[in-house]
C-alpha cells in the first residue's frame, strides 16, 4: 500500500518524511509572524505617535526586501558551497530542480583531522524549498531587529539600501561561519539557533548603525513614551509564541531535540520576565511593562544559542542571569558610560540582543550537554564545561570576538558608502513632524490631532446625528457630568 501511494504520488519522494516536512513549514511560518506581524506591531506600538507608521514600514519593508535577495543570491552565501571558510558561493534558489530535490547543507559534511568521516553531510527529509523559505524568515527577523536601534530619525531611503547590503555582506558570514559549513561550524562553535548569527549580529550592527546616523531630536531622546502599550504587548506576545517555530525548527525535524528546545525556550523566556519585572519592583517601586517585554526578549535571546543542547534546569540559570545581566547593563552601567550615552539605541537592541546573545553563547560553553550535544553536532564529544570541556568556553569566546568585529566593521563600510550618495539621517524639519512629513501618512485619524474642535464635523453634533445632538459646545459626560469643550 506504501508502495502504490509513492508510485501515485510523485509529490511524495520515498526520502520525505511528511511529519519533519510539515513542522518545519510550520516553523517557518512561526517565525515569519514574529516579523509579520509581531515586530511590525511591536515597533508601531512602543515608538512616539509620530514615528508608527515610519517604524512599521522599516519592518514591512525589510522582510520583503530580504526575501527577494534572499533566493536571487543570499541563500547560497549562506548555505551554499565554500567560496571562503565565511563565505559561500552565492547564486540564486530559484531552478524547479533544486528546490524539489533534498534538503542539503553543502559544506557540513565534519572530518576527523586523519580526513576520514565523522559525520555525514546534514540532509533533512523535506524539499530544498522548505530550507530556503525557513532560513529566509531567521535573516528577515535578523535585520528587523537591527531596525530597532535606528528607528525615529534615520533617512527611509538610506534604510532601503542598507538593508540587502547588510544581509549580502554581514548576515550571510555569520550565519556560513556558524550554520553553512563555515570554519567556526567545523570548529565545534555551538550557535544552536542563532545567539550569535541573530541576536549579536542584529544588536552589534544596531548600535554601530545608531552611532554613524546619529540620535533623535534632544526631545525624543528625553521623553520618548509609546503610543499603544496594550498593542506592544500584542506584538511581544506573537514574538514570544513565535520562538517556538524560531528554536523548535532549528533541528530541522520534528525530534528530541525540538521538543527539548521548546521547553527550554519558554522557560527561559518566563524567568527572565520575573527577574527583570523583580527588579524593577526592588529599584523604582513598581513593575514596568516596558521593562517586562524587555525580560521576555532578553530571556528568549539568551536561549536562543544552546536551547536544544542544555538541560531544562540550565534554562532557568539562562533567565535569571538573563533577566538581571541586561537589566544591569541597561539600568545601572549605561548610565555611568560617556560612550553608551553617546549612541541612541532607539529600542535598546544591544542591550537586549547583543548582551544576551553574547551572554547565552558563554553559558552554552558551560551547560551544553554530551548527550544532548550528540544529537545534533557535527563534532562529536562535544560538552560544556559544566560537564568537563572547558575548551568548548574558549571556542564560544572566540566566535562572539569574529562576529563583534566582522559585523562592526562591515556595518561601518556599509553605511559610510550609502552616505556618500544618501544622508544617513532624515532633515530637521522631518524629524519634528514625522511620519506625515516621511510618507504623508499618520497612524491615526483623530480629530484632536492638529485641528481645531468643530461642532460642525467632530463628535456627536454632527448633522448626520440629529437625535445625539445637544447644546452646541456641551456634552454628557460620565455620570452625567456635563463637560465644556
Amino acid at each position: 500500500m506504501a508502495e502504490a501511494h509513492r508510485i501515485l504520488s510523485p509529490a511524495a519522494p520515498e526520502w520525505l518524511n511528511k511529519g519533519d516536512n510539515a513542522w518545519q513549514m510550520t516553523a517557518a511560518t512561526l517565525v515569519g509572524l514574529q516579523s509579520m506581524p509581531g515586530l511590525v506591531v511591536l515597533y508601531a506600538s512602543i515608538v512616539k505617535k509620530k514615528w508608527a507608521v515610519n517604524s512599521a514600514f522599516m519592518a514591512l519593508y525589510a522582510f520583503a526586501a530580504v526575501l527577494i535577495c534572499w533566493v536571487v543570491v543570499a541563500f547560497r552565501l549562506a548555505f551554499g558551497k565554500e567560496l571562503l571558510p565565511f563565505w559561500g558561493r552565492g547564486g540564486p534558489a530559484l531552478d524547479q530542480q533544486f528546490l524539489t530535490g533534498r534538503a542539503a547543507v553543502r559544506e557540513s559534511k565534519h572530518y576527523y583531522a586523519d580526513g576520514k568521516v565523522e559525520t555525514e553531510m546534514n540532509q533533512p527529509l523535506f524539499p530544498m524549498a522548505a530550507l530556503v523559505y525557513f532560513q529566509f524568515t531567521f535573516a528577515a527577523i535578523t535585520t528587523i531587529l537591527l531596525a530597532g536601534s535606528v528607528l525615529g530619525r534615520m533617512n527611509i531611503k538610506a534604510w532601503m539600501a542598507f538593508v540587502p547590503l547588510w544581509l549580502v555582506f554581514c548576515y550571510t558570514v555569520g550565519a556560513y561561519s556558524l550554520w553553512g559549513g563555515g570554519f567556526l561550524f567545523h570548529w565545534g562553535v555551538i550557535d544552536y539557533s542563532g545567539g550569535y548569527v541573530i541576536h549579536l549580529a542584529s544588536g552589534i550592527s544596531g548600535f554601530t548603525a545608531a552611532y554613524w546616523v546619529g540620535p533623535r531630536l534632544k526631545a525624543d531622546r528625553e521623553r520618548y513614551v509609546p503610543n499603544n502599550i496594550l498593542l506592544m504587548i500584542a506584538g511581544a506576545g506573537l514574538v514570544w509564541m513565535g520562538w517556538s517555530g524560531f528554536n523548535g525548527g532549528a533541528p530541522y525535524a520534528a525530534n528530541i531535540v525540538s521538543s527539548v528546545a521548546i521547553l527550554n525556550t519558554n522557560i527561559s523566556a518566563a524567568t527572565s520576565l520575573l527577574v527583570w519585572t523583580s527588579l524593577d519592583v526592588f529599584y523604582f517601586g513598581k513593575p514596568s511593562v516596558i521593562g517586562a517585554v524587555q525580560g521576555m526578549i532578553t530571556g528568549l535571546a539568551c536561549i536562543t544559542p544552546g536551547a536544544g543542547v542544555v538541560q531544562s534546569w540550565a534554562a532557568i540559570v539562562y533567565g535569571v542571569l538573563s533577566g538581571s545581566i541586561p537589566w544591569f547593563s541597561m539600568m545601572i552601567l549605561h548610565k555611568k558610560s560617556t560612550l553608551l550615552q553617546k549612541v541612541d539605541d532607539t529600542l535598546a537592541v544591544f542591550y537586549t540582543h547583543a548582551v544576551a546573545g553574547i551572554l547565552g553563547g558563554l553559558l552554552t560553553g558551560l551547560f551544553a550537554h554530551p548527550t544532548l550535544c550528540g544529537m545534533i553536532l557535527p563534532v562529536k564529544g562535544t560538552k560544556g564545561a559544566f560537564y568537563g570541556g572547558g575548551v568548548l568556553f574558549g571556542k564560544q569566546l572566540v566566535a562572539a570576538l569574529f562576529i563583534i568585529g566582522w559585523n562592526f566593521v562591515a556595518t561601518t563600510v556599509i553605511l559610510l558608502l550609502i552616505r556618500l550618495v544618501i544622508p544617513l539621517r532624515m532633515p530637521e524639519e522631518h524629524l519634528m513632524i514625522g511620519d506625515d512629513a516621511v510618507h504623508g501618512e499618520e497612524a491615526y485619524a483623530l480629530w484632536g490631532d492638529g485641528e481645531k474642535y468643530d461642532s460642525t464635523k467632530h463628535g456627536w453634533h454632527h448633522p448626520a446625528h440629529p437625535e445625539e445632538m445637544g447644546q452646541v459646545g456641551h456634552f454628557s459626560g460620565a455620570r452625567g457630568v456635563t463637560i465644556e469643550l
